[in-house]
């Protein structure tokens, strides 16, 4: 199991972003100050500014920020279609190297999640 916990603008926004987008289950939601989700085998805290003291921890977190989690997907192509019909935020375009490729996709706080393609070995 990993975790990963992100400081959020809209907790309630965020929820949904990460449920009706990205498929993650909602394990606990308190409106406007903290929501726990998972995917498989990654938890994700979601924190208000604030809120609890993993919104304090540290001094004024605030969101967004390079770091993030890697979702891997058979079809990125497709992946990218579904999420910019939905609205999705992407920063830059696809990248492309020996391993796969990937793009970066920030959720409604401006946090970042990779979404990576391996590459096709057989060729």
């Amino acid at each position: 199991m990993a975790s990963v916990r992100y400081i959020v603008n809209d907790i309630d926004t965020s929820v949904d972003f990460y449920r009706d987008r990205l498929g993650f289950s909602v394990a606990m939601h308190n409106p406007g100050k903290f929501a726990a989700l998972t995917l498989e085998d990654l938890h994700l805290f979601l924190n208000a500014p604030g809120a609890g003291s993993a919104g304090k921890a540290g001094g004024d977190p605030k969101p967004g920020g390079w770091s993030r989690f890697m979702i891997v997907t058979k079809d990125l192509d497709g992946m990218i279609e579904r999420l910019r019909k939905a609205g999705a935020t992407f920063r830059g375009q696809i990248a492309e190297a020996g391993a796969g490729r990937q793009i970066l996709l920030e959720d409604p706080s401006g946090n970042v999640i990779e979404l990576f393609e391996y590459a096709d070995r057989q060729s």
